[in-house]
């Protein structure tokens, strides 16, 4: 299994990016697909993350700005990034668990500065 995600770029605060991540290989089912990020100097964290019941779970401090979803014909998940601020910059990592193993992407920067 292998996950490929895009979508990662420079953009001004308040800005929008929209990040993909799409899973290729032997897959039988992809119970959850998700987004984590790490920051220079920090742990990386949970941003969001969406099961295949459709049920999503968002960082507090993305919550209002950040939308999580999921074409699962396409084995496929987005992150749409609203109203982006500095602390935003990361690596953003594109995770799948497809039961019982967690796959990880090549991860996508991102940064917002003026």
């Amino acid at each position: 299994v292998q996950l490929q995600a895009s979508g990662g770029g420079l953009v001004q605060p308040g800005g929008s990016l929209r990040l993909s991540c799409a899973a290729s290989g032997s897959i039988s089912s992809i119970t959850r697909m998700g987004w984590y990020r790490q920051a220079p100097g920090k742990q990386r964290e949970l941003v969001a993350i969406i099961t295949s019941g459709g049920s999503i779970t968002y960082a507090d401090s993305v919550k209002g700005r950040f939308t999580i979803s999921r074409d699962s014909a396409k084995n496929t998940a987005y992150l749409q990034m609203n109203s982006l601020k500095p602390d935003d910059t990361a690596v953003y990592y594109c995770n799948a668990l497809i039961f019982p193993k967690s796959y990880w992407g090549q991860g996508t920067l991102v940064t917002v500065s003026s």
